[in-house]
């Protein structure tokens, strides 16, 4: 009961928030609701699962805060028929999000463990439209066709040739970059044709990738 009540009180804090920053969209903001965070977090951190905080999860990774992925969620403009493909599936957050809304999703990640807690999860929401995969995600996903959006949770010095030549037409990229050693920036690409136009949104804290599948985790 206490948790449930915790659940609540925190998403609708959370809410409140993000109206602040003008982000409304029902279905976003429905799907969140029906992916209760504290399940993607250790327990004794369940009460910072809707905080603005980054938390600690497995093989070093982290959770980014609850504003920051429904903020990167909304900049994507998400919708239903949509093909998405996801780099660093981390916790499954966002993953299960977007599984909530979108057509069909495809998330690539370098630890073991992290894809199989996170279709643990998956399966425990019933999200059926979801593939995991360990794999090396710098390349993006050579071979499986184009994208409505790529979404990537790692940071990169420039972003990837490849990642644009798997984006369809007015698909959308996000992708965060390094501006120097310490801080990086999300960037939205949005495809028309063979042009892109490039859009830098905010810092974001996320870590460098590391290439190449987990030798252990």
């Amino acid at each position: 009961m206490k948790s449930a009540m915790m659940e609540r009180e925190g998403f609708a804090a959370l809410v409140l928030r993000l109206r602040s920053e003008g982000i409304s969209d029902i279905n976003l903001l429905t799907a969140v609701e029906q992916t209760p965070r504290s399940r993607f977090v250790a327990h004794h951190l369940a009460e910072h699962a809707y905080s603005s905080r980054t938390i600690p999860i497995e093989c070093g990774s982290f959770l980014e805060g609850a504003d920051l992925a429904v903020r990167l969620l909304h900049r994507l403009r998400i919708g239903a028929g949509q093909r998405v493909l996801e780099i660093g599936t981390g916790s499954g957050f966002m993953t299960a999000v977007l599984g909530r809304i979108v057509e069909r999703v495809i998330s690539v990640e370098r630890y073991k463990t992290l894809v199989e807690e996170a279709q643990t999860r998956l399966d425990q929401f019933s999200i059926r439209n979801v593939i995991l995969r360990q794999g090396d995600g710098s390349n993006g996903l050579p071979g499986e066709g184009t994208f409505d959006r790529i979404i990537a949770t790692a940071a990169f010095p420039a972003i990837p040739k490849t990642f644009t030549e798997q984006l369809v037409h007015n698909g959308i990229l996000m992708c965060p970059v390094m501006v120097d050693d310490e801080r990086c920036v999300m960037v939205r690409l949005t495809r028309t044709g063979s042009r892109f136009e490039r859009e830098d949104l905010f810092e974001v804290p996320y870590l460098p990738l590391t290439p190449h599948i987990a030798s252990y985790l």
